[in-house]
């Protein structure tokens, strides 16, 4: 495993494209998604995951995306049932460090083979067939620490200097657009009703997924396309939400009440 200390140059020019993909999944259920595609566009990538611990070591934000299916959203699902940030070595490192004056970006890279723990390193590389990550990192002066990480399978080439390079250069952008998410997300919480915003922490990632898209007005037709699943999916995902929610309709649910 290895890290090293990110300094971004203010005169990287990124693609108006790549930024473009980058924001447009800020404020959405879609952040992994849209830094997926961003880095598609630059680099072969398989995964992409968004991990946030706040200061007392709660995870405030999980967030994935894969280019097969769900596979990234049951991985992190996983890992946030087993507590494996715990285990993660580049969330460990960073909860271990003296905290910084201004916020610090770091680069982690990890092969698979380096993983220490046996059922972390199957349930989060080998069981989904992936070979490494390479990871931004950032350590805030209050103690929250983010983890935006892109992941190349078996079948894809190992990242080299290039590579590196290429998310140096959009670590910046990746950070603030993170940040920006936290904050819309802290926003859109204290616009609910605070049990319900209390409740909808413990769905799965793929309800809060559909939940986020009835909240944000769209019917369940209009979910399934943006997520890109079949309408039944979308429909068994909101039933299970609705159900965890202690609600019965889409219009409680945009009132943010219900019964507790």
């Amino acid at each position: 495993m290895r890290r090293w200390r990110i300094h971004p140059s203010e005169d990287a020019a990124l693609a108006a494209a790549v930024v473009g993909d980058v924001l447009s999944g800020v404020g959405t259920p879609l952040l992994a998604t849209s830094y997926l595609r961003a880095m598609q566009r630059v680099m072969p990538v398989t995964f992409c995951t968004v991990f946030v611990v706040d200061a007392a070591g709660r995870i405030e934000l999980v967030s994935a995306a894969s280019s097969y299916g769900s596979t990234a959203e049951r991985t992190s699902e996983r890992y946030v049932a087993q507590r494996f940030d715990l285990l993660d070595p580049n969330m460990a490192w960073l909860a271990a460090r003296k905290l910084p004056g201004r916020a610090q970006l770091w680069m982690g890279h990890q092969r698979a083979d380096e993983v220490a723990d046996p059922v972390y390193r199957a349930a989060c590389y080998g069981d989904v067939g992936i070979r490494e990550r390479a990871s931004v990192l950032l350590l805030q002066p209050t103690g929250q620490r983010v983890a935006v990480s892109f992941y190349r399978s078996l079948a894809q080439p190992e990242f080299g200097t290039a590579d590196f390079a290429l998310i140096e250069a959009h670590a910046t952008l990746l950070a603030d657009a993170t940040a920006a998410h936290g904050r819309s997300a802290v926003g859109a919480r204290k616009a609910v009703e605070p049990a319900l915003a209390e409740r909808l922490l413990r769905l799965s990632l793929r309800e809060r997924e559909v939940i986020g898209h009835l909240m944000a007005g769209r019917t369940a037709k209009e979910a399934a396309r943006e997520i890109g699943v079949e309408l039944t999916t979308v429909r068994t995902h909101q039933y299970r939400a609705f159900r965890r929610l202690g609600i019965r309709s889409q219009k409680e649910l945009l009132r943010g009440a219900g019964p507790h």
